[in-house]
């Protein structure tokens, strides 16, 4: 039995790469939807996340819905 070392770090390095992605992503989405805490004297709305910003948020969190679908396709498949 031989092993394919440049197989395995192709494999490796996708891996690696997908990963860091997607856990970005979703830190994006986090972040898209949450709030800053209330500073003595502003006004609430003001701490309210931007439409913008709750829209790239859920973008992101439907970008990982789509990977985490497609890995479990992929499992499913095979």
């Amino acid at each position: 039995m031989t092993i394919d070392w440049a197989a395995l770090g192709q494999v490796f390095g996708v891996t690696l790469v997908v990963t860091v992605g997607l856990v970005g992503l979703f830190t994006v989405g986090i972040v898209g939807t949450s709030r800053k805490p209330v500073r003595e004297g502003e006004a609430a709305a003001a701490t309210a996340p931007g439409a913008g910003a709750r829209t790239g948020a859920l973008v992101a969190f439907a970008l990982c819905a789509a990977a985490v679908a497609c890995g479990i396709y992929l499992i499913v498949a095979a």
